[in-house]
Parts: C-alpha cells; sequence; structure tokens
C-alpha cells in the first residue's frame, strides 16, 4: 500500500478544486460595479511566503506555509492579476519590453507570453516642451489590469494600444513582437522565457497614438466590457515637467482628443467617444481610472472619473452604427472641494502642479497630509445602490496632501455638484485606492498608508488603522477580512465596526497592485512574484 504525504494529498486537493468548480475575477476589482468585494470564504488569516529560489524563479514551497505556489512573474509589476477559465494573466516588464503573461492558476507555470518593446515616442511634444512619456513608459511596462471575456483577454500596453488577443494563446514558440516604429534592425531576444512557451495571437489593437490621442505618464486604465461593446479611458492628458523650477501650467498637447472611447469588441472598430468638450482643456495631468456601470432608474450609465478632478455619468452605447457616435452626459459632479482650488495670483494649472513636492518651488515641500491642492483620480467610481462613491487622488510621487471621497447621488441630472452630494469625507490623504464596500462598511487607504473605516450609508467615520506605508493599492475585502498590500508589509484586518489586526506579513519587495480572490485562494503581486495562497 503506497501512503501518499500529506502535503502532496492536500495539493492534489486543490488541483481537483480548481478543474471542478472554477469561479473568474474576470476583471479590475471583479464586477462592472468595481466594488473591491469578492465573494469568497475560507481564505488565510496570515501565510508566509517562503525563500525564494532565485535560478528557477519560485518559492520553495517547503519554507512557506499557507503557499499554493509562487512564482516570478517580472521585474516590475503593477498590475493585479486577472483570473478566468483556469488561467491567470498579469502584465509587466522586463528589460527593454513590456509583458504580458498567461499562467497556469493550479501551478503557476508559463503558458503564453506576449512582449513588445517600448515605442519610440517624440521628445518633445511641441518645441521647447519636453515630452515624457517615451521616458516614463519603459520604468512601467504594462500597467493595466486585463479584462476577460469569451475567450479573449483585453489590455491597454505600453505602446498606448488596446489589445485583444487570444485568451489560448498562440500556436507558435514565444518570439518577441517588432515594430518599424522602433527603428530595431535585429530581432531582440528574450533569454528569460522557458524553452517550449508559446507566443500569443493577436486578433486585433487599436492604436490610441495614431489616433491623436496624448497619454500623459502612463498607458492605463483596464477596458470595461459591456455586451460587445468595450469602453476604455484613453488616458489623455497633460505632459508635466517635474524639474522645472516654479511651476508648469502648460496646457494639454490634445484637447479635443476623446478621453473615454467604445470599441468594437470582435473587431476593435470605434464606435463611440465621450462628448465632454470640458475635460480636455481642464487636464490637471493625466487619466487613469477605469470606468464602471450601472442600471438607474432602468437607465444603463457608465461612470468616468476624469482627468480635471469631475465624475461624469455617460448614457451607454445602446448599438453600433456606422460612424462614431457621442456618448450623451447625463451627469457631472466636480470632486475637488471649493477650497483645495484657492489660487491667489496662481491660474489652476499652477496651482495644481505646485502641490507637487518634486518641484524646486513647490509649496508643498514638507509633502504633509494636511497640505490643501487640487487633485485628479486614479481610484475607479463605485456604484452601488444608486450611489457612486470615489476619492480623488494624484501619483503618489507627487507626495502627500489632502483628500477627499466622496458618496454622489447617480439619480440626478445636470451638474450636480450642488445638489448631488449625499455625504464627504475629507480626513484621508491622496488615495489610489478604489473603496470596498461590505455590510454597510466601506473601507479605502490613502497614500499616507492610513486605511479608514467608515458607515457606508453616512460617511461617518468608525476607525484608522496606521500602516507605516505609502499604499499604491486598494483594499480588498473577503471572508469577513480586509486585505491590504503596502510599500512594506500585507496587511490582513478583521472586517467590522471594531478595529482588529490579524497578521502583517512581510513579500521583501513593494507591493503596487490589489490582491485578488477565487475558489479560496488569494492571489497577491508584489513588485516580481505572484502568489497563490490557500488555508491548509
Amino acid at each position: 500500500m503506497n501512503v501518499v504525504p500529506v502535503p502532496v494529498f492536500l495539493f492534489a486537493l486543490v488541483i481537483s478544486v480548481f478543474s471542478s468548480a472554477a469561479k473568474d475575477w474576470p476583471e479590475f476589482c471583479g464586477t462592472h460595479c468595481k466594488n473591491m468585494v469578492a465573494d469568497e470564504t475560507n481564505l488565510p488569516d496570515s501565510f508566509g511566503p517562503g525563500e525564494k529560489d532565485s535560478m528557477k524563479g519560485e518559492i520553495i514551497r517547503s519554507t512557506a506555509t499557507n503557499v499554493l505556489w509562487g512564482v516570478r512573474t517580472s521585474s516590475l509589476t503593477y498590475p493585479s492579476p486577472t483570473i478566468a477559465g483556469g488561467k491567470i494573466f498579469t502584465g509587466g516588464k522586463e528589460a527593454g519590453f513590456g509583458i504580458f503573461k498567461c499562467l497556469d492558476a493550479r501551478d503557476g507555470k508559463l503558458l503564453w507570453e506576449y512582449a513588445a518593446p517600448f515605442r519610440k515616442f517624440p521628445a518633445e511634444v511641441e518645441p521647447g516642451l519636453k515630452y515624457m512619456l517615451g521616458r516614463i513608459t519603459p520604468n512601467l511596462g504594462i500597467c493595466a489590469t486585463a479584462t476577460f471575456d469569451e475567450d479573449r483577454v483585453y489590455f491597454v500596453n505600453h505602446r498606448a494600444e488596446v489589445m485583444c488577443l487570444d485568451a489560448n494563446g498562440g500556436e507558435q514558440p514565444f518570439a518577441v513582437l517588432t515594430s518599424p516604429l522602433d527603428s530595431t534592425k535585429d530581432k531582440p531576444s528574450r533569454p528569460d522565457v522557458p524553452a517550449g512557451v508559446r507566443g500569443e495571437k493577436i486578433l486585433w489593437n487599436f492604436d490610441l497614438w495614431d489616433y491623436g490621442i496624448r497619454p500623459s505618464d502612463a498607458c492605463d486604465g483596464s477596458p470595461l466590457i459591456d455586451g460587445d461593446f468595450v469602453y476604455v479611458c484613453t488616458c489623455n492628458g497633460a505632459d508635466r515637467e517635474a524639474e522645472v523650477a516654479y511651476y508648469d501650467d502648460r496646457k494639454a498637447p490634445a484637447p479635443t482628443a476623446p478621453n473615454l472611447i467604445v470599441l468594437d469588441k470582435k473587431t476593435g472598430r470605434l464606435l463611440a467617444t465621450d462628448d465632454e468638450p470640458r475635460i480636455g482643456p481642464m487636464i490637471m495631468h493625466g487619466q487613469w481610472s477605469t470606468p464602471s456601470i450601472g442600471v438607474v432608474n432602468g437607465r444603463k450609465l457608465v461612470f468616468f472619473a476624469a482627468g480635471d478632478g469631475v465624475c461624469y455619468a455617460f448614457e451607454t452605447l445602446a448599438a453600433a452604427g456606422e460612424k462614431p457616435v457621442k456618448l450623451k452626459t447625463v451627469w457631472s459632479f466636480d470632486c475637488n472641494p471649493p477650497e483645495y482650488k484657492i489660487t491667489g495670483d496662481l491660474n489652476w494649472a499652477a496651482k495644481y502642479s505646485l502641490g507637487d513636492k518634486r518641484l524646486k518651488k513647490s509649496l508643498n515641500k514638507k509633502s504633509e497630509s494636511s497640505y490643501v491642492g487640487m487633485s485628479e483620480f486614479i481610484a475607479c467610481p463605485v456604484f452601488l445602490s444608486n450611489r457612486v462613491y470615489i476619492a480623488i487622488g494624484r501619483d503618489p510621487e507627487h507626495g502627500h496632501g489632502r483628500g477627499a471621497l466622496w458618496c454622489i447621488d447617480a439619480t440626478k441630472t445636470g451638474d450636480i455638484t450642488a445638489t448631488g452630494k449625499i455625504w464627504s469625507y475629507q480626513g484621508l490623504d491622496r488615495t489610489l485606492s478604489t473603496v470596498s464596500i461590505s455590510d454597510g462598511l466601506l473601507y479605502i487607504a490613502d497614500v499616507a498608508g492610513r486605511l479608514h473605516c467608515l458607515e457606508a450609508d453616512t460617511g461617518k467615520l468608525l476607525w484608522v488603522q496606521e500602516t507605516g506605508a505609502d499604499v499604491w493599492s486598494s483594499t480588498l475585502v473577503a471572508d469577513g477580512k480586509i486585505y491590504l498590500p503596502t510599500m512594506k508589509h500585507f496587511w490582513v484586518l478583521a472586517a467590522g465596526r471594531e478595529k482588529k489586526v490579524l497578521s502583517e506579513i512581510g513579500l521583501g519587495a513593494p507591493m503596487y497592485a490589489t490582491p485578488v480572490a477565487v475558489d479560496g485562494t488569494l492571489y497577491i503581486n508584489s513588485r516580481n512574484y505572484l502568489w497563490a495562497v490557500r488555508k491548509f
């Protein structure tokens, strides 16, 4: 009689669970409403990440606890993992390339990979004014979290292109994509890709740059799929120069370019754009938020947090026409309180720029949470029960400053800045974080590393937890727990009206991505490793 060791038996049991009862997390935040909550149970309160085998690029499982597997994914990872059909999709970068990988959810094995060199964007947006996208994207790679739909996977890449790939990959061995745009004479190589790994199968792509859109800093904004339509934030922005002596009040290089577009998910054909002429001339820096969708009084709306600091609601596209159409604006809500805009002799663009701690004559040199200034959005608008929850924030490299979290009445129409406020909370720092709302409680982290718990109905503050490190991601609430990555530790707290810390775990690297939970497994992206964490 053969005796199976307990760890092997448990591992085999996990594999059978994946095979028989797969659930999906097919898009950023999991669902169209973008509430960062997972309907999962039996998740661990803590785990031991284990030691890394740098030669193999994986975790030594015998040194870890509550870890199914852990693998190196890239040299830098910003996106959250997307999980569907037993596969994991995640982006990142390696030297000279933006990469996108498909892994087997059972064991983390690489199934196929897409890689393309960085695009040579112009060095100047106009004579004498630097344009930094070409300098910044090689430091970031692919930042957008992917969206899975009907055996296709969609994402915005590092080259300002919306990509649609076959989720099953191509049949040919992996090969690096090249383009005449990059003036590449010799085909670059990727010796780090294991032999036998397949390459991608591209179904279509839409070139944002060729359409006249000028992204700022990063090509981000995860696709949102509604029926046959793909909604994409274009990342059109105003390129800022952080090294100037006083302030940079330059205008957006493409003020009339669309901020939100709708593509045919089968072909990539442009079907619609937003109809908001107010956004372009007032873009503060960038537009990196992912839109959400909800039904309000029988009408389906798409909610978009724009680069002018205003949250908009548009009517969704009802049908594809022969030519692109405009999405009708239903309402708008300015999320920068009036006192954040007081400028004196400065125009609004100068006021925004001087809120960046890196400027030589910044008004925010101390980088304190008390600094009052303007911000745009990075977080997603969350739709729940005819309300939209959204907080303002900006690139963490700009430093700390006063934030604002809003609860907006989504049933209103027109400019609802004065009439649509249900409640607001200004006791937080600038934030990148999308809120998590569960059992009547709202959780949000700010850049300064504070986790705030409020009543979702009233905005009443219940408690604050200091983590001691900046936060570049969002909370995930699942199984009665709050999971929060920071730049130093991974925190687990009990969800509820009373503050209770369950564990604080060091992964040996910063964390920029929000974890996801599928089938009793927690997937956590650090800077360069992905862990699959389960309760054993």
